[in-house]
């Protein structure tokens, strides 16, 4: 037992890279799983809701808005009580609230009911899991971070793959407050997985938690002007990432497909996606490019994935399969997939493993940004025009736009820099700077050279 307690406070020398961190990115997969997942999923019972209070969709967007919102908003708060308290009974008191949204809302009697419930009570819950258990992860990788963050980011495709034709046969056989009575109990799972993460003591960690809410918050990481320009880059990416979240699902039904084929284009998303992150996962690991320059590359090719979602000709009729929708869905969910894990892969190289934490509630909440804006206006644009066509082109532009932003970040431009080694393990230090150049003497010139590369 003594030995037990001494493992657990005595710092370690580096992340273990493995061991107890594969527990915890299991507890994450399932965390974001219940969290993402379900909220990609969640898109399937707004048309019923909008059917039952008789509303348009731009209100009923407003559900699956207000609960990304808030999930986000909040998720430096629950950073910083991670900070204070640690992860383990954070997240499970999350899973508890996100419990209760769901059955609070299951008893809704009007709209302002489940903004309440799923917007703001789920939403909290959300705020309180997902930036604790991935800022817990990468604590755990050094070598293999991006690879543990992607393969726990593949939680959000795979539990979409089942959640989607579960929730259509659920809405079907027992209506959505039936649905959503179920899914409360579903997301209860959060707290096990929160009492997965065993706090883990690293060198560099400060001796005593931030005083003050500015310090814990982490709201000095704006100071960095690489933290700066990837915070004004993911803000604008957030502006249309989320919303395929929400109307990926109903534009398939405006297309012409029934409900399980717009299911079927949820799934085929979710799969490629999942698929992507483990396999970005490894490539980024290789050192093989810059992070960063991965990261604005994949941006990129999600916001081209969505203006083709945006372009698909109409199917026609609901026995058909949709086939160019679900091609495009596809790759949609390949270039979004290979962009997430960047997101929090970059991370320590910007901000220092001990600032991880408090980085990923702050970069939730940039996000945030976008997720209350984004799918109503993108709900909005559908009223107006009757169609989702011109809401996936605007989002596709906002999410590119963000992705230039990211050529501002060290390493984004090629360009001639020192050559560097795959093996050497991603910078802890918490800045993205340029390697110092190693001199070299030629045997046949006394004078040095510079090893580098273009």
């Amino acid at each position: 037992m003594l030995q037990t307690t001494a493992m657990m406070t005595s710092k370690l020398a580096g992340p273990p890279d493995g061991g107890w961190g594969w527990v915890v990115a299991a507890a994450a997969f399932v965390v974001n799983g219940l969290s993402y997942g379900l909220l990609r999923s969640l898109g399937l019972a707004l048309p019923d809701l909008a059917e039952h209070f008789d509303r348009t969709a731009q209100d009923t967007a407003w559900v699956s808005a207000l609960a990304l919102a808030v999930q986000q908003a909040a998720s430096p708060v629950g950073s910083a009580l991670s900070t204070r308290w640690g992860a383990r009974p954070v997240v499970m008191v999350g899973g508890i609230l996100t419990s209760l949204g769901f059955i609070f809302s299951a008893f809704a009697g009007s709209l302002l009911h489940l903004y309440l419930g799923l917007g703001v009570l789920a939403g909290s819950g959300w705020a309180l899991v997902f930036a604790p258990a991935v800022g817990t992860l990468s604590r755990y990788f050094s070598r293999r971070r991006v690879l543990a963050v992607g393969l726990a980011l593949t939680g959000s495709g795979a539990s979409s793959l089942l959640l989607a034709p579960a929730l259509q046969l659920l809405l079907h056989t027992f209506g959505w407050r039936g649905a959503l009575l179920l899914l409360g109990a579903i997301t209860l799972h959060l707290t096990p997985c929160g009492a997965l993460l065993r706090p883990l003591a690293l060198p560099g960690d400060p001796p005593a938690a931030p005083h003050g809410p500015l310090a814990a918050l982490g709201l000095g990481l704006f100071a960095r002007r690489s933290f700066l320009v990837f915070a004004l880059g993911t803000a604008m990416v957030g502006g249309g990432y989320f919303v395929p979240y929400v109307h990926l699902a109903p534009h398939a039904l405006d297309q012409g497909l029934g409900g399980y084929g717009a299911a079927l284009v949820v799934a085929v998303a979710a799969v490629a996606d999942a698929g992507a992150r483990l396999v970005c996962g490894w490539l980024a690991d290789q050192g093989w490019v810059p992070l960063t320059r991965l990261l604005a590359v994949f941006g990129a090719l999600t916001g081209l994935g969505l203006l083709a979602v945006g372009l698909v000709p109409v199917v026609g009729n609901e026995e058909a399969w949709g086939g160019s929708l679900l091609a495009t869905a596809g790759a949609y969910g390949l270039s979004t997939g290979g962009y997430t894990p960047l997101v929090f892969g970059v991370l320590p190289g910007l901000v220092g493993i001990e600032g991880v934490v408090q980085a990923t509630g702050l970069v939730m909440m940039l996000m945030s940004l976008g997720g209350l804006l984004g799918p109503p206006l993108s709900g909005f644009l559908r009223d107006e025009t009757g169609d989702f066509t011109t809401s996936f082109l605007v989002c596709g532009s906002l999410v590119l736009s963000g992705s230039f932003i990211y050529l501002g970040l060290p390493g984004a431009m090629p360009s001639c820099h020192p050559a560097w080694s795959p093996a050497t393990a991603p910078p802890e230090r918490g800045e993205l700077l340029p390697i110092p150049q190693v001199a070299l003497l030629s045997p046949g010139n006394p004078h040095s050279t510079l090893d580098t590369a273009c």
